[in-house]
């Protein structure tokens, strides 16, 4: 009777136990992300969300651009390296010329469903990194559609609470009303002549009537897609009837830079030529030939897709789920000692030309180099160097300007119309100074 007393304590305290870690693991599992403060930019904001693409479906790496009321559509794709399936959810926010707020409620802006859930999700396959792929397109099935033009930031966060973000990004809705003229001309300032690329814009009316294009226009003109390399025009050089012109010598005056630099991160079997040595243990780690501070050396021309990233794999046949993830690092020979205060980020398109703790690099100076490790999926990648001193960017520090650079510009005109509340996007063009090099 003792013995059998004993086996029933032990089965019940072993069935205890069972039972506390299986809701030990639920626990785990379901853990929901953290509460985030949103901000109005292109931000990822937990460190397990990686390699966020948007763009417009009909093109890889283009603008993420909508024509109001076309047919076009935003494709969205990103990895979650914690590696479980969620519940996540997405909505878009109009925004202002200046990615604010525009305060207007969600019936003004969305035609259908505030919100929508991602379906697609698939589970990364024989990889050292594990990770869940999710993916989308917006518009889909009319469910959630822009009512007007103008900039738009799409929220993505988990179990229908915004306040629980992964991550934001911000895109174009353009009502194209007017027409769009950019010309390319060397600097006026002949000292800036062999370095800077100069634009100068002619808006073309049309039929829009516009009472006091001073105060209810906006032109906006970025350098490769960056926010960090742009200009602001409130008010038009010459008003003519039916043109709006933009030809001040003073502005649109850009820093040409210098070509990105390229890495190869395609296969992990078979290592390109800017690696030196690649190592396996729990994680993979790519070590990259140093890059050499370019702020002296003349012009070389190399092709480029301004900064763009491209998901590739040449070891397997699915690259959104068979890619692996690697720690590469970069490093950055000096000619000379940092300043004080100085930090430098490595930057491109594949994390938005931020700068966070993510891609700083650490100042080593027995070695006199900046060097730091970034996570990277499989794919080809576009990047330069960043420098940050007492809180001014410097971003051709350590490339150069070389008016020969090529370089894409896009030109936003905004416009707010009597008695409304919000500005749209009623204007977009673009140039290549690709034509600079031959």
């Amino acid at each position: 009777m003792k013995t059998f007393i004993n086996l029933i304590i032990l089965v019940c305290c072993i069935n205890t136990s069972i039972s506390a870690q299986k809701k030990e693991r639920k626990r785990a599992r379901i853990e929901r992300s953290p509460i985030q403060d949103l901000q109005y930019d292109d931000v990822n904001y937990l460190s397990a969300i990686k390699t966020v693409q948007c763009y417009n479906s009909q093109e890889e790496q283009s603008l993420p651009q909508l024509t109001l009321n076309g047919d076009q559509q935003l494709y969205v794709s990103f990895d979650d390296l914690r590696a479980d399936n969620r519940t996540f959810y997405y909505t878009i926010e109009h925004c202002t010329s200046d990615w604010k707020s525009s305060n207007l409620s969600t019936i003004e802006y969305i035609d259908g469903l505030t919100e929508d859930r991602i379906f697609d999700y698939k589970s990364s396959v024989n990889t050292l990194q594990s990770y869940t792929h999710y993916h989308f397109t917006f518009p889909g099935n009319g469910s959630m559609t822009p009512k007007i033009a103008g900039n738009y930031l799409l929220k993505v966060y988990e179990d229908a609470d915004q306040s629980r973000l992964l991550f934001t990004r911000r895109f174009y809705v353009i009502k194209q009303d007017i027409g769009v003229d950019i010309q390319l001309l060397p600097s006026f300032n002949v000292a800036k002549r062999k370095k800077n690329q100069k634009l100068n814009v002619e808006l073309h009316l049309g039929r829009l009537e516009v009472n006091n294009p001073y105060q209810d226009m906006k032109l906006i003109v970025t350098q490769n897609r960056r926010n960090d390399i742009k200009e602001v025009l409130s008010k038009p050089m010459f008003v003519k009837s039916g043109q709006l012109i933009y030809n001040n010598n003073t502005t649109l005056d850009f820093g040409g830079g210098n070509e990105f630099r390229n890495l190869d991160l395609r296969s992990f079997r078979l290592l390109s030529a800017q690696i030196s040595e690649g190592a396996v243990d729990s994680s993979r780690k790519i070590m990259l030939i140093p890059d050499h501070d370019l702020s002296t050396e003349t012009y070389s021309f190399s092709y480029d897709e301004q900064g763009k990233f491209f998901i590739r794999n040449s070891d397997f046949e699915d690259q959104d789920v068979e890619g692996d993830y690697a720690w590469v690092t970069f490093t950055l020979e000096l000619q000379q000692e940092p300043e004080n205060n100085e930090k430098v980020y490595v930057v491109g398109l594949f994390n938005d030309f931020q700068m966070n703790r993510d891609n700083e690099l650490t100042y080593m100076a027995d070695k006199k180099v900046w060097q730091g490790s970034v996570l990277l999926k499989q794919g080809v990648y576009q990047y330069t160097y960043k420098s940050v001193v007492d809180g001014k960017e410097l971003a051709n520090k350590y490339n150069g300007d070389h008016y020969e650079t090529g370089n894409s510009y896009e030109v936003f005109i905004y416009y707010r119309k009597p008695a409304t509340r919000w500005e749209e996007l009623i204007g977009f063009g673009s140039v290549s100074t690709s034509s600079n090099r031959d």
